[in-house]
């Protein structure tokens, strides 16, 4: 899929958010800039959360109320060669039957990462756009 823009990037995310269901986790592939925390964003917005949506690069993760009791927690994981003690947060996180978890530069947790997790790859376009693919 192509994405043109910033506002595209938030609309596919609100879009994305209406096929969400509890528990999912989706891991964001991509460079710095590339736009998953946009993706995020758009995502969270579309199901309800009210409050600004940053990334979690130097707290590791953020968790946001969604409504009927649902979480949606988001991480980060780029300033962490060894995630150490998140890992059980992010396992905790995995396991919760109410939560969507949303990972940022998975790799150094891949080994407790479900095999059914959406992946979404996003890549720069050579005219400023980005391509997203899901595995």
């Amino acid at each position: 899929m192509k994405i043109n823009s910033e506002q595209e990037m938030l609309n596919y995310g609100r879009e994305f958010a209406k096929k969400i269901k509890f528990p999912m986790v989706i891991e964001l592939i991509g460079d710095v800039g590339a736009g998953k925390t946009t993706f995020t964003r758009g995502l969270a917005e579309g199901l309800g959360v009210k409050e600004p949506i940053t990334s979690p690069s130097f707290t590791i993760s953020k968790s946001y109320a969604l409504p009927n009791n649902k979480h949606l927690v988001h991480y980060d994981f780029y300033r962490l060669p060894d995630p150490g003690l998140m890992l059980d947060d992010l396992n905790e996180s995995i396991n919760n039957k109410n939560t969507l978890t949303i990972i940022e530069w998975g790799n150094t947790a891949i080994d407790i990462l479900p095999d059914d997790r959406a992946v979404v790859k996003i890549e720069y376009t050579e005219t400023g756009g980005r391509n997203l693919f899901f595995q």
